[in-house]
């Protein structure tokens, strides 16, 4: 019975050309096409940067923090006299100033080293509260030096929280 020998060549391995799109990752799914465990959403490319949908909770949290600092910053400058409209303009716009910078990091926070959003979070907190504090007419410096240890404390409580949860 006759048999065919192998004959000797050059053993290349084939690799596929795919050619994808440039809007897409160049790392390619599994072939089950399960993803790892915690994976987002697959990205569908930069025509979904826009049009990323604000949570309502996380608006509705931003609206209550700038409202809830917006009464305690007029609460401090009114002092137990009348409600003025002074007080009340003071409210508004410390409130609502407090509810988009929250808002703004929340929504860019994923995108920023963990030591860089420790900082973020460390002004935010610590230039807020010696804002309030400097509405009980203390001296600029020891509103300026409440503002700081308290950011410093931010800082240090936010980047052990990150460090500690993230990969």
């Amino acid at each position: 019975m006759a048999t065919q020998t192998p004959m000797p060549t050059r053993h290349r391995t084939l690799k596929p050309h795919i050619h994808l799109p440039r809007h897409l990752p160049r790392h390619l799914p599994r072939h089950d096409g399960a993803r790892p465990r915690g994976a987002g959403p697959q990205y569908a490319g930069p025509q979904d940067a826009e049009r990323r949908r604000v949570s309502p909770r996380l608006a509705v949290n931003c609206l209550l923090l700038g409202i809830a600092y917006g009464v305690y910053a007029s609460y401090i400058a009114r002092g137990g006299g009348p409600a003025t409209y002074g007080q009340l303009a003071l409210a508004l716009i410390s409130g609502a100033l407090v509810a988009l910078l929250v808002f703004g990091l929340v929504h860019v926070q994923h995108r920023l080293m963990r030591e860089v959003r420790a900082a973020a979070w460390g002004v935010l907190v610590g230039g807020g509260m010696g804002f309030l504090y400097s509405l009980t007419n203390h001296s600029v410096l020891l509103s300026s030096g409440i503002g700081l240890a308290i950011g410093a404390a931010t800082v240090v409580v936010v980047f052990y929280a990150l460090y500690t949860r993230e990969p």
